[in-house]
């Protein structure tokens, strides 16, 4: 393999569900820019069709189509089109997620009264919505010959984090599907289809902005907690991400399959001490 081209992606197409998010919104750049065509399925349809424009005034190519992934007649319908506009599908970067409030429990909430149906809630969007859109992609994935899928988990489903109760038991049921589904893909389809788990440490985002930063700029209690706890003693930067994804999505990774890598400062193998 040709070092200088084993990072690309030219020729692939890759869809990215959330991808209009802060993280989604950086890997279909990313992805992009390294030569594959995207198909951005998220919800928001102005802000969709906005980054497709993006995209095309920088010569990439793009296609957004709105999809809910707990739907799965809705991604059933996306797929049929983006097979439609490309032929088919060589990566599936499940992005779709993220924290949910009734999923949260409150310092000053009653531990034995949790919001049983918010955390269901936070589960199913967490798990079922990267498990839904493999189901649905995975066939044309398996036909492309070399087809990868990317999950994204999180330090949350490592190391017990105060109040994201729902959102961490999303993502650690989500690791267990990598590493099984890693198993039973290369059980069928040898080394022609692979999945991979990208884990992110703490970025300070637009979201959490006012959860980390009090109002004069200074760090809050949490933040300051997450710091302490990561060895860089910093936040990451959604740029730092792009690295690992692309790799996995490449042939670079090519012998890499049920892997979960992160990308955290050394937040998930700090002892505190």
């Amino acid at each position: 393999m040709d070092p200088s081209s084993m990072f690309s992606l030219a020729g692939k197409v890759v869809v990215v569900t959330g991808g209009t998010g802060v993280l989604g919104d950086a890997f279909v750049d990313a992805i992009a820019a390294a030569g594959a065509s995207v198909a951005i399925i998220a919800r928001n349809e102005a802000l969709g069709q906005e980054k497709v424009a993006q995209l095309a005034q920088r010569g990439s190519n793009a296609l957004f189509v709105a999809a809910d992934v707990l739907a799965q007649p809705q991604l059933e319908a996306a797929r049929d089109r983006i097979l439609q506009a490309y032929g088919r599908i060589d990566g599936l970067v499940n992005a779709a997620g993220g924290n949910l409030p009734e999923g949260v429990l409150a310092p000053a909430d009653d531990v034995f009264s949790l919001n049983i149906e918010g955390m269901k809630r936070a589960l199913d969007l967490n798990l079922w919505g990267a498990v839904i859109p493999t189901q649905v992609f995975g066939p044309a994935l398996a036909a492309a010959g070399n087809g990868t899928v990317v999950n994204i988990s999180s330090v949350s489903a490592k190391r017990a984090l105060s109040r994201v109760l729902g959102y961490s038991m999303g993502k650690a049921a989500l690791d267990c599907y990598t590493k099984w589904m890693a198993v039973e893909m290369a059980a069928r389809y040898g080394d022609s289809l692979r999945i991979n788990s990208l884990t992110p440490g703490f970025f300070l985002t637009r979201q959490n902005h006012h959860l980390l930063r009090q109002e004069d700029g200074s760090w809050t209690d949490r933040a300051q907690a997450i710091l302490r706890q990561t060895p860089f003693r910093r936040f990451g930067q959604p740029s730092e991400l792009l690295g690992a994804l692309l790799w996995l999505l490449s042939d670079a990774s090519a012998f890499v399959t049920g892997a979960d890598i992160a990308v955290d400062g050394g937040f998930s193998i700090h002892s505190g001490v």
